[in-house]
């Protein structure tokens, strides 16, 4: 049985008179310690399936399965325990407490979790050793960053969801932080989910899944994923 799975899933949003699906009938799975890459231009319904597998929203039908675990029958308060427990969130911009040191931000974090890994040690591991006691304003954009997807790992989850996490960044920062997320992949064995638009990045993915118009257009596997260091876009 896959680690996660979506079968006929369905989300509806109501605007005024106006119904909208944004995600049409969508089935996919996906296997513990992938790293999947979730692309599709904007409005095609793939931030809509990040909130879905985060539990942030629920769906209107369909069966979504993590870890055997029927997420879609969850009620809105297994959703927030689903959510502080299992989920790592990376969004594209870093959502960093301002008055709080980089460390501070990522044991805030851990004080809600089950098993947490060590703030500091996470915080290493990032690369931002040195930086553990700047707050968010003495950091650049890239080591903000890196202070989010600690803040992430460190909750030790069973999946990690990454909305546009390079959106904000430049070309060379963008790289250092992708790579970042598959170096966790490889070495951690934790299963990652990245939403984008930049379809160049598809070759660093074990799994590709093409969404368009509420659909899965289609999925593509690579064999032997590139390293991001030799992708160019």
């Amino acid at each position: 049985m896959a680690y996660i799975s979506l079968e006929h899933v369905v989300k509806r949003y109501k605007m005024g008179e106006v119904t909208i699906t944004a995600v049409d009938d969508i089935t996919f799975e996906i296997e513990k310690g992938e790293f999947v890459i979730i692309v599709g231009p904007s409005g095609a319904g793939k931030t809509t399936v990040l909130n879905i597998l985060g539990g942030m929203d629920a769906c209107d039908e369909g069966t979504i399965l993590v870890d055997g675990k029927e997420i879609s029958k969850c009620n809105s308060r297994q959703l927030t325990t689903y959510r502080r427990y299992d989920i790592g969130f990376v969004f594209q911009f870093y959502n960093l407490i301002q008055n709080l040191t980089a460390l501070e931000n990522v044991e805030l974090a851990a004080q809600i979790c089950k098993e947490p890994l060590p703030a500091e040690e996470v915080l290493r591991h990032v690369g931002l050793g040195e930086r553990l006691n700047n707050f968010p304003a003495q950091l650049s954009g890239g080591e903000q960053q890196r202070v989010a997807i600690a803040r992430a790992l460190a909750k030790n989850p069973k999946l990690l969801l990454c909305d546009e996490p390079t959106g904000a960044l430049d070309y060379i920062t963008g790289k250092a932080i992708l790579k970042l997320l598959q170096d966790t992949c490889r070495q951690q064995g934790m299963t990652v989910v990245v939403i984008t638009h930049n379809t160049a990045i598809a070759p660093m993915a074990d799994k590709v899944i093409h969404v368009k118009n509420g659909r899965v257009d289609r999925i593509v596997y690579n064999e032997s994923p590139m390293p991001v260091e030799e992708i160019e876009w």
